[in-house]
């Protein structure tokens, strides 16, 4: 539990980062930019604080070798393994996708018609998001911060404690608007009040939460299974990128009568995502129990 605790630390650092240094930054910054954001600055600040931080971190913890990252491979079998597992994560993210669309619970934007050139950006536009987002997430969690705790703890409690950090992470969002003229040394805390009021709420996202911590369960067993994240980051990109592209060519359906099953946090994540994935875990755990014993 030590390194759940120093991970824990190097979060709660970050947050005090924009607290106490997001002013002082916006005076030293904003006079520099055209259009000054304070959010924007503030945010940066943090995650400033958060990669150097994450450097010591993984380094006193020792696990900042390739292996401990999950970076272990060579790197075109680590490319290869991504791509994979991109494909492999789309096409097993339109199981739930098919549901939604079959039961009415979202239906196609009117006059949607991207053709094929445009189909085609969104496609890139959300695998570009997806493998970023999915790169820094996986190096975080499923690399550093769950082999420090499996090597201390176990990998069932690494795997579980990773999870709900990994969901709770995506509830840290929110858009914190303040006049120029208004910032102050208590913007940071405000800011960070709103990009946290997602909490102030849990039933509201529970449905959510439950299945973004199934979703790591998941991820942190495939890390377990394959010993690289290679398969986490190309599974993770590809269904980022599938969620992209429903989100930009569909639209929630309140009428439907299994709306409720869609998550209120984002209008897709919720209990029929949650139901869905045993099944695409049972299919991921077959696929790669059998590539490991093929040794491929």
């Amino acid at each position: 539990m030590r390194s759940f605790a120093i991970f824990l630390g190097l979060i709660a650092l970050g947050f005090a980062g924009i607290i106490l240094l997001g002013y002082p930054a916006w005076l030293l910054v904003s006079p520099l930019l055209e259009n000054p954001k304070f959010s924007r600055i503030a945010s940066r600040v943090g995650m400033l604080i958060l990669l150097v931080g994450f450097v010591f971190v993984a380094r006193h913890l020792k696990v900042a070798d390739r292996q401990s990252l999950g970076f272990g491979l060579p790197a075109g079998k680590f490319a290869r393994e991504v791509a994979i597992a991109f494909l492999l994560g789309a096409l097993l993210m339109l199981l739930p996708v098919g549901t939604m669309l079959l039961t009415g619970m979202r239906d196609f934007e009117p006059g949607i018609a991207p053709g094929i050139p445009g189909l085609l950006k969104l496609v890139l536009v959300g695998a570009a998001s997806g493998l970023v987002v999915a790169l820094i997430e996986e190096t975080f969690l499923r690399g550093a911060m769950q082999t420090a705790i499996t090597r201390e703890s176990g990998a069932a409690l690494a795997i579980g404690l990773t999870s709900v950090v990994y969901a709770a992470f995506h509830f840290v969002a929110g858009k914190y608007r303040v006049a120029p003229a208004d910032v102050g040394f208590g913007s940071g805390l405000d800011m960070l009040g709103e990009v946290l009021q997602g909490f102030a709420d849990p039933l509201r996202i529970l449905d959510s939460f439950l299945c973004l911590t199934a979703v790591g369960v998941l991820l942190g067993c495939v890390r377990l299974v394959t010993g690289n994240i290679a398969a986490c980051i190309g599974l993770h990109a590809g269904w980022v990128m599938v969620i992209y592209v429903v989100r930009e060519t569909t639209l929630p359906n309140p009428e439907s009568p299994a709306a409720w099953l869609m998550g209120e946090y984002d209008g897709f994540i919720g209990w029929m995502v949650l139901a869905w994935i045993p099944v695409i875990g049972w299919i991921l755990y077959r696929c790669y129990d059998r590539r490991r014993k093929m040794g491929t």
